[in-house]
């Protein structure tokens, strides 16, 4: 972690205005990340009250990370994006030209203050016996995880799941589309995104296996009844990266430059990382890391850019009409 960057935007907010004021900034947040950070946000509240005398109120949008961004291009002035995959923010200067093409350096761990990776919500007892990738392709076996298309836990379910059996297979693209294609067969039903996901799995009852991140699955059981679920964390998985950053046109237009880059540094802040893992992300900082490890399994975790080449190649070729996904649920239809 580069603490000198943090320092920096300490001393900014330092030497803020001393009068009496108030401002506003909106996080543009995926789907499940609502209380995330009704817990993150009056901590920087109250730091940034101390520092300046600004009273400043954070406010919250929360939806599938791609309509998140696709609600920016079209207008909404979110000042800040904290979102669960790196394409959702790309997009934002690819289309919009509303932030600059080095976003990722201006911050440290690529703009991600917390990740976290894939994981099984199974019910009590995990009747199906469910263990890692494998088991989700038996004919027993029913699941349920966003749509790839809409959702970027989706698309983190499905490189998951293709990463690792890809490692299995050594390679063998064939044995692995195969693979796959038993793999999207056992959906039972594609929500819009992982909170739809959660209802379908939960409240409607659908599925043997829930899929998404780690920290979704784990504080479902805790919402839902610890005695009712179980949580399963596959031994080879996928790092999972959670992009943030500053919206520089709109703050510009704003006037909250200063309260935008500063709350997002406050992220890789001791405060917000120790809230982080109690929603059970897993973090960068240290200590955090240490007074959390017993909710952490040990899983060897790959990149997408190891497995699959870049982000672009990955939406180019598997998310776009009539890519990879696409054939893959066409030949499980016609199977």
């Amino acid at each position: 972690m580069k603490k000198t960057i943090l320092k920096g935007w300490a001393l900014a907010a330092l030497m803020a205005t001393g009068t009496a004021s108030a401002a506003e900034l909106l996080n543009s947040s995926y789907d499940i990340a609502r209380e995330l950070f009704v817990d993150i946000n009056p901590l920087f509240e109250k730091e940034w009250k101390e520092q300046t005398g600004e009273t400043l109120t954070i406010k919250q949008s929360h939806a599938g990370s791609s309509k998140q961004a696709l609600a920016i291009l079209q207008g909404l002035r979110a000042d800040v994006v904290t979102y669960n995959q790196v394409t959702d923010v790309q997009i934002l200067h690819d289309k919009g030209k509303l932030i600059p093409a080095d976003w990722q350096a201006r911050l440290p761990n690529n703009s991600s203050p917390y990740y976290s990776t894939m994981a099984f919500l199974v019910r009590k007892g995990n009747p199906k016996n469910i263990r890692d990738w494998n088991d989700l392709v038996r004919d027993d076996v029913k699941l349920v995880f966003p749509n790839p298309k809409t959702s970027g836990n989706g698309r983190y379910t499905y490189l998951a799941a293709w990463g690792a059996t890809s490692q299995a297979n050594k390679g063998d693209e064939q044995k692995t589309r195969a693979w796959m294609t038993r793999f999207l067969g056992n959906v039972a039903v594609f929500d819009v995104g992982g909170r739809g996901a959660t209802t379908s799995f939960v409240e409607r009852g659908l599925g043997d296996v829930l899929i998404s991140f780690e920290s979704e699955v784990n504080n479902i059981r805790k919402q839902y009844g610890e005695a009712d679920y179980d949580v399963v964390v596959p031994p080879v998985d996928i790092l999972a990266e959670f992009p943030v950053a500053w919206i520089d046109k709109n703050v510009e237009r704003n006037g909250t430059e200063k309260q935008a880059k500063a709350y997002l540094n406050f992220l890789y802040g001791p405060q917000a990382q120790a809230v982080f893992t109690r929603y059970y992300y897993r973090v960068y900082d240290p200590e955090a890391m240490k007074a959390a490890k017993a909710q952490f399994p040990d899983v060897k975790l790959f990149k997408v850019e190891e497995q699959f080449g870049s982000w672009e190649k990955v939406m180019s070729g598997h998310f776009a009409t009539d890519g990879v996904l696409d054939q893959l649920l066409s030949a499980g239809r016609k199977g």
